[in-house]
């Protein structure tokens, strides 16, 4: 997975990254070349309030995003949940509206992902969690492109959490997935796509899974074998997955989490696969042949970043 996260962050074409000193490429810079002169849209962000979060882009005054719906990946396996969202933020042209400030996060930095190489905002930068809006969907999405510093798991949950109670979003929508080799044997059956809803959105959107005939995520026997009657929610290489949907659970938020079942690999038709699974319930994208169909694959658009999602390919001087 590590080697995956420089093409979703889109880096892998002459990324700066955090050197092995511990400090950022910009620290180095200042330290290095006194005050550093930046053109992106960084550089044009307001001042970090003590204790903030969520920091928007320009002077102008946070965006209002009361009643809408967060969407957010989770670092799991296959970086599936990651990609997903890069096809949602791609395919609907949704503007940057400003950034998460958090050391939960390894710190990154890197080229803009959805920039095409001669367009006018491919020399703006990108950092590790970053907040796009589309107001008419009323739809906000946080993309994370890094790895979670450890031990700082539950810290990222409860501020994020704490973050959307202040904004008054109306839900949030966490996509992920799990290790298929660790599936038991009731998940082997039908569909490798699986849900779960908080309590506190189960009135509103538990009726609408049952139509769609969606399964929700089996809890799995605490000690196999031992004890079968205790069932706990297991998310092998879910990442944040399991702590985020408990912490929602207990402070009343309305959460859903969409996950897939997959493995380590070529992992664009599990993104795909996500992201229409997704669409089905809130419908981002309609088909073109008709307006209430789902989604095909070939209408969410690819982000040019992952033409070089397993590098830049072999070096012709090899043949």
């Amino acid at each position: 997975m590590e080697t995956r996260l420089s093409a979703v962050a889109g880096v892998g074409n002459g990324s700066l990254s955090q050197r092995a000193t511990g400090r950022s490429y910009w620290q180095m810079r200042r330290g290095a070349e006194g005050p550093l002169r930046r053109t992106d849209a960084h550089a044009r962000t307001a001042p970090v309030p003590p204790g903030a979060m969520f920091v928007p882009c320009g002077s102008s005054a946070p965006p209002d995003f009361e009643g809408f719906t967060l969407l957010l990946p989770a670092v799991s396996v296959g970086n599936v949940g990651q990609l997903a969202v890069d096809l949602v933020i791609f395919t609907l042209d949704m503007p940057k509206v400003g950034y998460f400030y958090t050391d939960c996060l390894v710190p990154m930095v890197g080229n803009n992902p959805y920039a095409a190489a001669a367009a006018e905002n491919s020399t703006e930068l990108s950092i590790n969690a970053e907040v796009y809006s589309l107001p008419s969907k009323k739809l906000v999405v946080l993309q994370i492109r890094s790895p979670f510093v450890k031990n700082k798991y539950r810290s990222f949950c409860q501020t994020l959490l704490s973050w959307v109670k202040s904004s008054r979003c109306a839900k949030v929508i966490l996509l992920s997935s799990s290790h298929a080799y660790q599936c038991d044997d009731q998940q082997l059956h039908g569909t490798p796509l699986r849900y779960l809803l908080s309590p506190a959105i189960q009135k509103t959107a538990g009726e609408l899974m049952q139509r769609l005939n969606w399964k929700e995520m089996e809890k799995v026997a605490a000690y196999p074998g031992v004890n079968d009657t205790d069932m706990v929610l297991r998310i092998p290489g879910g990442g944040i997955t399991t702590l985020l949907f408990s912490e929602s659970c207990s402070n009343g938020i309305q959460m859903a989490v969409l996950l897939k079942f997959c493995s380590e690999g070529d992992n664009i038709p599990d993104a795909l696969a996500l992201v229409n699974y997704l669409n089905e319930w809130i419908q981002l994208v309609k088909s073109e042949q008709k307006s209430d169909a789902p989604a095909t694959p070939s209408q969410w658009k690819i982000p040019h970043s992952w033409r070089l999602l397993f590098g830049s390919g072999l070096p012709l001087a090899l043949f």
